[in-house]
């Protein structure tokens, strides 16, 4: 029995280098969408995760061969905008240190912080031998390249063992999700609330029918009704709301998304006299609903909730969906019924002593994160804890 091909790594300036069918053929069900050669292009080819804009794609690549055996999204970056894992703390000290900490490398999905697999492998290959000749190809490429670091931002917990093994620090984060517990309806969902938190989220679920606001899901075929200026408008209007809003995506994203990856894709919109006031842009895994970018163009009392968490969790219950990721940030999620839990990110500094002080710093605050999660889950409302 002939050995197997010794494997080589490649870096690729752009997705495009790799065809779609071999990169998707990683993707598994551990896997999210965003990790999908087609959202990916999409980030590229439309000018939002670009080098114009502080992302300049490294993808590591790992062959045997012509063929493509694992891989890892990875960008040089020029700062810290769009990673959702905030380190901009530690760049100011490094720079007081006089220590240059720009650009960095990161292995992660731009503008996207979801859980998945950061290093994708194909059937039948050694996982954590894979996942290690890539962690340790990005190490080697800092080295070789003067940059001050690496970081895995969103890994799953079944990363983490191989990330450690190469000397990468944990550092622990918090989101809110929605997890399914055998509803049968949303009023099984009610159920689990005290009296005083089930009235609230019914009295909030009103609302929409007494302004005239009717909520519905367009997947599939319904998604022809949306057009990218539509949903571009929607995201826009959030962002420009905030005197630190940045449009990170460009409308050119939202028509690759419609056109090529809509199969992906789900849009819950707000109609008011006929006309779209509100939505909010999804996406679906196999059994995972991500909630993304929601926009209004007229203000409602409970409307974000209505379009971005009670009805989404309506159509997860009724489509057998297991969970429900709403993104990032916002506590209010937590007395709506979306639990908190651990996200993770892993950390290789260069520089000795801002590698130990930066590991000194996550053990003190993974500290408070884990003393924290009982008070977080207390505030959720429910009754019991499953």
């Amino acid at each position: 029995m002939s050995a197997p091909l010794p494997t080589t790594l490649r870096l690729l300036t752009s997705i495009t280098d790799v065809p779609a069918s071999a990169w998707d053929a990683l993707v598994d069900p551990a896997s999210v969408p965003f990790l999908e050669w087609g959202f990916l292009a999409a980030l590229e080819e439309s000018g939002c995760a670009v080098p114009e804009r502080g992302w300049h794609p490294r993808h590591l690549t790992l062959w045997r061969g012509s063929r493509l055996i694992a891989a890892a999204p990875a960008y040089l970056k020029d700062d810290s905008r769009g990673e959702f894992v905030f380190d901009a703390a530690w760049a100011t000290a490094a720079e007081r240190a006089g220590l240059r900490y720009y650009p960095k490398l990161v292995l992660a999905v731009p503008f996207t912080p979801a859980t998945g697999r950061r290093v994708l492998v194909a059937p039948g290959e050694d996982r954590p031998s894979r996942e290690a000749e890539l962690y340790d190809a990005a190490l080697e490429y800092a080295r070789a390249e003067g940059i001050s670091s690496v970081h895995v931002l969103f890994p799953t917990p079944e990363e983490l063992p191989v990330l450690e093994a190469q000397g990468y620090a944990v550092r622990l984060g918090v989101q809110y999700l929605w997890r399914d517990a055998g509803y049968r309806t949303f009023e099984d969902f009610l159920g689990r609330f005290h009296s005083k938190r089930r009235h609230q989220i019914q009295r909030e679920r009103r609302a929409p029918r007494a302004q005239g606001i009717t909520l519905r899901t367009l997947r599939g075929e319904a998604l022809e009704e949306l057009d990218a200026a539509s949903a571009y408008q929607l995201y826009r209007s959030t962002v420009d709301r905030y005197p630190w809003g940045v449009r990170s995506l460009t409308e050119d994203f939202f028509a690759r998304l419609l056109a090529r990856f809509s199969h992906r894709c789900e849009f819950v919109e707000a109609r008011r006299e006929g006309r779209r006031v509100a939505g909010a842009f999804n996406f679906t895994g196999p059994r995972t609903l991500f909630g993304r970018y929601w926009g209004a163009l007229e203000e409602h009392p409970f409307l974000h909730f209505n379009v971005c968490l009670y009805h989404p969790v309506e159509d997860c219950i009724a489509r057998g969906r297991e969970r429900f990721e709403p993104g990032a940030g916002g506590e209010h999620k937590l007395t709506r019924g979306f639990e908190p839990h651990l996200t993770y990110s892993a950390h290789l500094f260069l520089h000795p002593g801002l590698d130990r002080a930066v590991r000194g710093f996550l053990a003190h605050e993974r500290a408070a994160v884990e003393s924290g999660l009982p008070l977080w889950w207390a505030e959720t409302g429910f009754k019991e804890r499953t």
